[in-house]
């Protein structure tokens, strides 16, 4: 890794994260990889099954629902304010210019998407979570990447603990 920090110049960096333990040594990845005055996107996508996500099961009727959901939405929106937060702080310290942009969908397509926006050097994210680490599986390394991306993507491997 530390051979391709010393030949990367990367100035306009697309970084795809949301606070896991892998996207946050993507976050780390970039930072080390970003020049002072260069532009770090940071695209955080919240995956769309969370906008069914009601528990319809045991919440028996529409008030409930309609409570429960404005909650996870919230705690939805807080986890997201906190990641845009960090990053921020972080791209400010090492004299980089910020933007995020939030995007609710399937996280290949929005990644996919977003690549084509700008004419972004580089691509950074974090490499699925090993098995027997509990969490959701990424669903970003899909044919649809490998096979339509334009831009060149490093893969930050997860850190060992």
């Amino acid at each position: 890794m530390e051979r391709i920090m010393n030949t990367v110049q990367a100035h306009n960096v697309l970084l795809a994260s949301h606070g896991t333990e892998g996207a946050l040594a993507a976050e780390q990845m970039a930072l080390k990889l970003c020049s002072k005055g260069s532009q770090l996107q940071h695209l955080i996508v919240v995956p769309t099954l969370w906008k069914g996500m009601t528990g319809d099961d045991w919440l028996n009727n529409g008030s409930t629902r309609d409570t429960f959901r404005r909650y996870l939405e919230g705690e939805l929106s807080r986890e997201v304010d906190e990641h845009i937060s960090r990053v921020s702080k972080a791209a400010e310290e090492h004299e980089l210019s910020y933007s995020q942009n939030v995007i609710v969908g399937e996280p290949n397509e929005c990644l996919l998407d977003a690549s084509t926006k700008e004419n972004f050097d580089l691509i950074i994210i974090g490499s699925p979570r090993p098995k027997g680490k509990k969490g959701l599986r990424s669903r970003m390394l899909t044919d649809l990447i490998t096979k339509n991306i334009n831009v060149p993507i490093l893969i930050v491997p997860y850190p060992s603990n």
